[in-house]
């Protein structure tokens, strides 16, 4: 977890969730039903200005680490970096000093992922995941800010990932950490940069029941496929049971 993703809000709906109230982009980016890997993304973060305000933006899936310093690199690199996990995210060059200052929440309408051989589903078949209450995800996420040999500055997010818990551990080993709402001001804060602090907020107590996961047809893995379709619930044939 996580490799593909899908986001469908426009700027108001993710604007009154998330309490944004500082700045936002020009325009919402298109419904997209198959996000992929350094695709542009939104993400939520304390405001540049403002930093008591929540602040909208858009950038590129997957963390471009700091020491890069090639065009063709980082695009590379970014597939590699799309998710950090929970458990050592505070610990790695790529993502330490983000995980410090540059904290964010990566809205989503639903995650896919596809089953290990660790449970009872056939191997890869693909699962939708999405809040129960029908609104958005709200995923921990960091990001940072890259300048290339141009000078141009190519900012980028990654996920925050934990060991799956329950039925969703049936499906696969990972799932995102989902932030609660009472902690979005301090996870968002810059200022607070205690690793121990922020590493305790990452803990969510029984997080798989915030979701439910509904088998989907294989359509979704190839990322030219891209509609709300992707999301349709199939029945699964015996052995295959869904819980």
């Amino acid at each position: 977890m996580c490799g593909r993703y899908a986001q469908s809000a426009d700027m108001r709906e993710l604007m009154e969730q998330f309490e944004v109230t500082g700045s936002s982009p020009k325009q919402s980016l298109p419904a997209n039903w198959n996000i992929a890997p350094t695709n542009p993304i939104y993400i939520v973060r304390a405001d540049a200005h403002e930093r008591d305000k929540h602040a909208l933006a858009t950038l590129s899936w997957g963390m471009i680490a700091p020491w890069i310093r090639d065009v063709d690199e980082a695009k590379t690199s970014q597939s590699r970096a799309i998710n950090a996990r929970s458990e050592s995210v505070h610990e790695k060059p790529t993502f330490r000093e983000a995980f410090k200052s540059t904290r964010c929440l990566i809205p989503a309408d639903g995650y896919y992922e596809w089953a290990s051989a660790l449970g009872e589903f056939a191997p890869k078949q693909p699962f939708y995941i999405c809040a129960r209450n029908g609104k958005q995800l709200p995923i921990a996420g960091i990001w940072s800010s890259w300048r290339a040999p141009s000078g141009n500055i190519i900012e980028s997010a990654s996920i925050i990932t934990q060991a799956a818990h329950g039925d969703l551990a049936e499906i696969h080993s990972r799932m995102p950490v989902f932030m609660p709402h009472n902690r979005w001001d301090e996870w968002l804060n810059p200022e607070n940069n205690e690793i121990e602090k922020l590493v305790s907020l990452l803990v969510v107590q029984s997080p798989a029941s915030i979701v439910i996961a509904r088998p989907i047809s294989k359509a979704v893995n190839s990322v030219t496929n891209n509609s709300k379709e992707l999301t349709s619930e199939i029945e699964l044939g015996a052995p295959e049971t869904l819980f």
